[in-house]
């Protein structure tokens, strides 16, 4: 369990205490925007490789206590990672100035899943994590999907500070139509829910990979997502 502690912290430390914050930005200046990004995705694989191994070996060990059991909230899971899915996929498909190198997007558009939220891809992850955090109780799960969870729903605050940096009133002008939270700017009447513009492609490539997870999951994870087992 130390080992995976130990993993979550370097996981989260690479990306709270460097990408986002003004140390990055002295990184890029010296070495460049290139090579910095595959440093990074190196050193980010590296970190989540690590952290995937130690949550099986502490999967597999003894000393793994169920620290709480909130019964049958995991019944929920196919409805609510399919929201998930919904969001996360089209979310890195569509060309969003949140997305990495999003600042070279010279003149963002605000459509589709970006009418809902302007972070779709971490939003995903954050549904995605909260529910397993709350569907699995054991330290393990509850240090990797707490991680994971932190990472992704804080990551959005970031980003949003990075690109405010370096993009300016490009920036402005996004940010202005756009919200973090979802449907935060459309109930403020700063966009209106672009839902024709969902159903593309992107949609349907959406609902395949959740239909490939989900009829999967039993033999990948050796957990059943329907609640009938």
């Amino acid at each position: 369990m130390v080992m995976l502690l130990a993993a979550a912290i370097l996981f989260l430390a690479i990306h709270f205490l460097i990408s986002g914050t003004r140390l990055r930005d002295a990184i890029t200046g010296v070495i460049g925007e290139s090579p910095y990004l595959g440093l990074f995705s190196l050193a980010s694989l590296g970190a989540i490789g690590w952290l995937c191994w130690s949550y099986n070996v502490a999967q597999a060990g003894g000393d793994n206590v169920v620290l709480y059991d909130l019964g049958r909230v995991r019944d929920a899971g196919v409805i609510v990672v399919l929201i998930a899915f919904l969001l996360g996929v089209p979310g890195l498909m569509q060309p969003n100035p949140t997305a990495v190198r999003g600042d070279a997007v010279s003149q963002p558009q605000v459509k589709g899943v970006l009418t809902i939220t302007r972070h779709p891809f971490l939003w995903g992850v954050t549904i995605w994590s909260a529910f397993h955090l709350a569907a699995n109780g054991d330290q393990a799960s509850v240090i990797l999907f707490g991680s994971l969870f932190l990472l992704a729903l804080f990551g959005t605050h970031s980003i949003d500070a990075k690109r405010k940096r370096k993009m300016g009133e490009r920036w402005q002008a996004f940010a202005a139509q756009t919200s973090n939270v979802p449907f935060a700017a459309a109930l403020e009447g700063r966009v209106k829910i672009d839902w024709k513009g969902m159903l593309d492609w992107r949609l349907a490539a959406a609902l395949a990979l959740f239909a490939i997870v989900l009829f999967a999951h039993p033999w990948v994870f050796k957990v059943s997502p329907f609640p009938s087992g």
